[in-house]
């Protein structure tokens, strides 16, 4: 039975029940928490690849009963649940939730699928933007880089994807760098940028590394950070300001 039948029939029969003020049905809520409760069980089973006989086995239990819980017939206690969220990799969350993981799946799929073409139209655009700032022509750039005219078009529309060798040659001829079509602004440029961060910093000296993860450094860090953004004239006085204290 689909997840979503499930609960859909579950909020109709309280629905149903509130207008006409009956008596409320407990074997019938009963029975559709168990099959909601299956249906993720089930769900999380799969997405672990993990045997009915797998998850028997870790419960000491007989696979027929693994099938009820997952059927819906009957249902298992919260220390059960709890053992196998753990041996399944979710949180024990997951069994009173209302998605499940393939639909979170497929959700990020389709956002993926966005995200991709959205940053087709970006990069079709910075590569515009470049080009214009060059006063190069779309003729121009194709003859230099050996790309069709109606190729290069289309990469700028953002109606197909650019692969790396092209863009890279296409940065050099307007003047860019990689980096300049990196996404910034995302989630996921977020991550990508401190994770460039991150190697940076692996990249330091041993010593100016321990010294900056170092928590009572950090306001040495604060008054270096201040000192970078002052102009050459701040830092003259500053330090004829320092000398003049040392004398």
């Amino acid at each position: 039975m689909d997840f979503k039948d499930v609960a859909s029939r579950f909020k109709k029969a309280k629905q149903d029940d509130a207008p006409e003020q009956k008596e409320y049905d407990f074997n019938e809520s009963y029975r559709i928490r168990s099959k909601m409760l299956g249906v993720l069980i089930r769900d999380a089973r799969l997405n672990a690849a993990r045997t009915i006989e797998d998850c028997a086995r870790l419960l000491g239990i007989e696979p027929a009963l693994i099938e009820s819980w997952e059927y819906g017939d009957t249902a298992p206690t919260l220390p059960q649940l709890e053992l196998l969220a753990y041996y399944l990799d979710v949180p024990v969350s997951h069994f009173w939730s209302t998605k499940t993981i393939e639909t979170d799946k497929v959700e990020k799929l389709n956002a993926q699928s966005e995200y991709m073409a959205l940053r087709d139209r970006m990069i079709g655009a910075m590569m515009r933007q470049a080009r214009e700032e060059q006063e190069l022509s779309l003729e121009d750039v194709a003859a230099r880089a050996q790309i069709p005219l109606e190729l290069l078009q289309n990469y700028e529309a953002g109606s197909v994807s650019i692969p790396m060798h092209h863009l890279s040659v296409v940065a050099n001829i307007v003047n860019k760098n990689m980096d300049f079509f990196l996404e910034t602004s995302s989630y996921v440029g977020e991550l990508l940028r401190m994770r460039q961060e991150w190697q940076h910093f692996s990249d330091l000296e041993p010593e100016i590394r321990e010294f900056a993860a170092n928590p009572l450094n950090i306001g040495f860090i604060k008054i270096a950070i201040t000192f970078s953004q002052m102009s050459a004239e701040q830092l003259r006085t500053a330090a004829e300001g320092m000398l003049e204290i040392a004398m």
